[in-house]
């Protein structure tokens, strides 16, 4: 299948931080809300999960940061190279892919408060022109955990990672 006709058969739909995704489940059991926006009497689910897919025509999950620990699992297609930002300050990459003796690996645990962007890494051949991913989210996705990074914001508090982090960005125009 190709990536249009894999978004077609999963019935994913666009994301606002880019790529493709639908929810494929949410936990029946709860817990209470515990986010500073969360009425008291609010519950979310203990855990929820989606797929989520970049193509060559949206080969980018733009940098942000979610409140929940978010375990990623490679599906098919091609390899995706996360950036990750930690609180402290550190750069890291890491790639989930199906080649585990280049250093690719099926699994990537982001804590929560770690900034992340993803990338379909460039195409070879007659690769896939996608790349799917699984991810489940604990406690379940609420958007109102999720801050898209600015480019002001980002640039003043990690100047020596910008050149790097710079084009994973959202600007405004390529808000979905």
């Amino acid at each position: 299948m190709d990536a249009q006709s894999l978004i077609d058969h999963l019935r994913l739909t666009p994301h606002r931080e880019g790529g493709f995704f639908r929810r494929i489940y949410t936990s029946p059991q709860t817990l209470p809300d515990q986010t500073p926006a969360g009425a008291q009497d609010q519950q979310r689910p203990l855990m929820s999960s989606i797929l989520y897919l970049l193509s060559n025509a949206q080969p980018r999950g733009y940098l942000h940061r979610n409140r929940a620990d978010i375990l990623h699992y490679w599906q098919r297609g091609r390899a995706i190279r996360y950036t990750l930002l930690g609180s402290d300050g550190q750069l890291t990459c890491a790639t989930l892919g199906p080649d585990l003796a280049s250093g690719q690996q099926l699994t990537l645990l982001v804590p929560g408060g770690v900034w992340k962007a993803s990338e379909l890494l460039p195409q070879t051949g007659d690769e896939a022109d996608y790349g799917l991913i699984a991810e489940a989210v604990c406690p379940g996705f609420d958007y109102r955990d999720q801050h898209m990074a600015r480019a002001d914001e980002i640039r003043q508090q990690y100047p020596d990672h910008w050149p790097i982090l710079a084009p994973l960005i959202q600007r405004d125009e390529e808000t979905i």
